[in-house]
């Protein structure tokens, strides 16, 4: 499972929207405790596609995001885009490029009444969608990260 606090699925929300008709893209860093992973920080990066149905992230920034995971003593725990006009689910495209299989995958869709956050795993080109908890307070998670 993985862990997302509302301040954050409401910042990915709001940066989704002010890309459109784009796609967003950016990383999330977090700790790991079991087989859950909790999302400490989110990084907003630059779609360099410019494009509604792909993106890419420009390598100089992902470099930076890296150096400040590393600083913050944290770890790379996944990505996420968003798909302004089809559902939440991995397209092909999305399958082909994950390279680790042991990242998240957070995809928003914005094509619905109400934006869709739906978190997944990829391995061998094959999606599994995995559970996703939007916690009131990130307090909670050291509790329970500190009990592990």
């Amino acid at each position: 499972m993985i862990h997302l606090t509302r301040s954050d699925y409401e910042a990915m929300t709001a940066y989704a929207r002010e890309q459109l008709p784009n796609e967003c893209c950016g990383l999330l860093a977090g700790k790991r405790s079991g087989g859950d992973a909790f999302v400490e920080k989110v990084y907003y990066l630059n779609n360099t596609d410019a494009s509604p149905e792909h993106f890419s992230m420009d390598p100089a920034e992902q470099f930076a995001v890296m150096r400040d995971i590393r600083q913050r003593n944290l770890a790379l725990i996944g990505n996420f885009h968003s798909h302004p006009a089809t559902p939440s689910r991995p397209s092909d495209e999305d399958k082909r490029l994950a390279f680790d299989p042991s990242l998240r995958y957070l995809i928003l869709s914005l094509a619905e009444s109400g934006p869709v956050l739906r978190s997944f795993r990829i391995r061998g080109g094959e999606a599994i969608a995995e559970p996703l908890h939007i916690e009131e307070e990130e307090s909670h998670w050291q509790m329970q990260i500190s009990r592990n």
